[in-house]
C-alpha cells in the first residue's frame, strides 16, 4: 500500500486528500474555504465520514496544515509515510499535454508559462515548493487540467488571429477543468453501462471557475475556457466572454490606469459579483434574487451563457447522450439545474423535477423519453490526481508530446 497525497489548489477553495493506493480509499479529504478571506473555514473529512470544522487564521502554508491535521487525527503518525504527492495544475500549455514528474526543470517551464493561468499557476508553483521543503526525499506528479484538452482539432484550438501568432507565441485555445470534466466522463459511462469510446457528452463544471467540454468517443472535442481560464463562461468573479474591443476601449478611456489593473478587474470582481453587487457566491446571490434585481440578473446572465454553450455544443455532436453536472453549483444547486433544463425544452430535454431536488448523487434527472439523460455526479480531481501519480511513481514514466506543427 502506498499513501499518496492529492493537492487541488482552486481559485476558492484548496482540497487535499490521502488516499491509500492502488485500492483508492480516502483516508482524509481536507478543505480550506477562501471565501471569507479574513477568516477561512477548514474542514476534514475523516474515514467514518467525521466531519470537524475549525476556523484558520494562521499564517501556516497549506501542505503543512494538511500534514498537521493527518498527524493531530492519527491518519499518519509521520510524514514520511506518504509516499508520493499529485499537485493540480492548471495550464500546462503546449509545453506539458500530460501528467508528469516533477523536477527542477519542470518547475522552471512552469514558471515561464504562468501567464496562462495567473489565478492558479503561480499558487499551485507555490504548493509544490512547499511541499518539496517539507518533503524533501517524496516525488511529486504535476497533473495539468489543460491535458484532457490536447485532443481538440484545429478548427476548435485556433483563434481567428494571424496564425503566425500560434506558431511563434502559441496563443490557442487550452481549456481548462480537465481532470474534472475526464473523471465524470469515466463516471457517466458506468452508470450508463456504456463504454465511454461510444458516447456523446457535455459535461458542465460549474463553480468558482466554470466550463462546458464537448466529449465525444471518450475525447475532449470542445470546450469553453480558452487561452486562459479567464474566457468561456460567467462565473464568480471572472467575465467569460467579452468583445476584446470593449477592453480596448475601456482602456483608452482610463476605466483602469494599466494592463495589470484590466486583469484583476476582469479576473477578481466581474461575474457574479460584478453584475449582482452582491456576492461571488451563489448560495447568497439566489437568496438576495428575490429582492434585489440586480442578484436576479445575475443568475439569469449566468445560466444563459451555459445554455448557449450546451446549444452550440448540441450542435457540434449532433446531439447529446447525457448532459453531466459537477462542481459545486453543478451537484448541489437544483434551482439552477431546473433553470438550465427548462432552457433546453427545444432540444428535447426533459426532467423531473422532484427528482433533480431530492437525491443522493449520483442520479439522472432526466424523463424516459428525454432526448438526454440528465446526470449529477461529483466531481472527484483528487482522486484522479492520485491516480496518476500512483501510475507514474510506480511505472517510473513521465510523458510528454509534442506540439500540433501549422
Amino acid at each position: 500500500m502506498k499513501k499518496v497525497l492529492s493537492i487541488n489548489s482552486g481559485s476558492s477553495s484548496l482540497k487535499i486528500s490521502l488516499f491509500a493506493m492502488p485500492s483508492e480509499q480516502r483516508l482524509a479529504k481536507i478543505m480550506v474555504d477562501y471565501s471569507n478571506e479574513t477568516n477561512q473555514l477548514v474542514t476534514i473529512t475523516l474515514p467514518n465520514h467525521e466531519l470537524i470544522a475549525q476556523h484558520y487564521t494562521g499564517k501556516i502554508t497549506p501542505v503543512e496544515l494538511a500534514l498537521d491535521l493527518l498527524k493531530k487525527h492519527q491518519i499518519i503518525t509521520t510524514s514520511q509515510e506518504i509516499t508520493a504527492i499529485g499537485h493540480r495544475i492548471v495550464a500546462g500549455g503546449e509545453l506539458f499535454q500530460h501528467s508528469t514528474k516533477i523536477t527542477p526543470e519542470v518547475i522552471q517551464k512552469l514558471e515561464s508559462i504562468s501567464e496562462l493561468a495567473p489565478l492558479h499557476n503561480p499558487a499551485n508553483i507555490a504548493g509544490i515548493l512547499d511541499a518539496e521543503l517539507l518533503l524533501p526525499n517524496c516525488p511529486q506528479i504535476a497533473v495539468f487540467d489543460t491535458s484532457f484538452h490536447t485532443d481538440l482539432p484545429p478548427e476548435n484550438f485556433l483563434y481567428a488571429l494571424p496564425l503566425e501568432y500560434y506558431r511563434k507565441y502559441k496563443v490557442r485555445k487550452y481549456g481548462a477543468h480537465g481532470t474534472s470534466h475526464r473523471f465524470v466522463a469515466q463516471q457517466a459511462a458506468k452508470m450508463l453501462k456504456l463504454p465511454l469510446s461510444k458516447l456523446k457528452l457535455i459535461t458542465l463544471h460549474l463553480g468558482s471557475g466554470a466550463s462546458v467540454t464537448a466529449i465525444k468517443n471518450g475525447k475532449s472535442f470542445d470546450t469553453s475556457m480558452g487561452f486562459s481560464p479567464l474566457t468561456g463562461l460567467m462565473m464568480s468573479t471572472r467575465c467569460g466572454d467579452v468583445d476584446p474591443s470593449a477592453l480596448v476601449y475601456l482602456l483608452k478611456h482610463h476605466a483602469f490606469s494599466n494592463m495589470d489593473e484590466c486583469m484583476k478587474v476582469l479576473n477578481q470582481h466581474s461575474g457574479l459579483l460584478g453584475v449582482s453587487e452582491v456576492s461571488r457566491d451563489m448560495r447568497e446571490i439566489e437568496r438576495e434574487s428575490t429582492r434585489n434585481p440586480q442578484a436576479e440578473l445575475a443568475i439569469k446572465m449566468f445560466v444563459k451563457r451555459i445554455c448557449d454553450y450546451i446549444g452550440a455544443y448540441w450542435l457540434e455532436l449532433g446531439g447529446a447522450d447525457a448532459l453531466v453536472f459537477t462542481g459545486g453549483i453543478g451537484e448541489n444547486d437544483n434551482h439552477v439545474r431546473e433553470l438550465i433544463c427548462e432552457r433546453l425544452n427545444c432540444l428535447g430535454i426533459k426532467f423531473e423535477s422532484i427528482q433533480n431536488q431530492y437525491h443522493d448523487s449520483p442520479f439522472d434527472f432526466a424523463t424516459a423519453d428525454s432526448q438526454a439523460h440528465l446526470l449529477v455526479i461529483p466531481t472527484d480531481e483528487e482522486l484522479m490526481i492520485a491516480r496518476d501519480t500512483y501510475e507514474l511513481t510506480s511505472t517510473k514514466q513521465s510523458f510528454s508530446k509534442s506540439a500540433v506543427n501549422y
